[in-house]
């Protein structure tokens, strides 16, 4: 099984916010993640690299140009696998934290 680590966890948390809000700008989504500037811009190139992410430009009003943030056919399937991998990730977690409870129960 593939261990979800925290650079599972950026990419799946970006890949969540862009899908969320792809008109974002990149302060936003970095304010949104707690990211840098420099860790959100290195991360959303990883995405576009990979294949994940494409930028498309548009205009706010007549003299801004903005970007939105588009997840691709490939980005929305690995945004759900890891969301399943979230999940099992998760629910280990859980299941653990049980496991304690109830060996300190059996111990008291």
């Amino acid at each position: 099984m593939h261990k979800f680590n925290d650079k599972d966890d950026n990419q799946f948390n970006l890949l969540r916010e862009i899908d969320k809000k792809p008109k974002s700008t990149q302060r936003e989504l970095a304010r949104e993640l707690n990211f840098s500037l420099g860790k959100l811009n290195y991360c959303l190139k990883a995405l576009k690299s990979k294949g994940y992410i494409k930028l498309r430009n548009f205009y706010n009003n007549e003299k801004k140009l903005n970007y939105v943030h588009v997840l691709t056919p490939k980005g929305i399937a690995k945004k759900l696998d890891m969301t399943v991998k979230f999940m099992e990730k998760k629910m280990h977690e859980y299941d653990d934290l049980k496991k304690d409870l109830e060996k300190s129960k059996i111990n008291k």
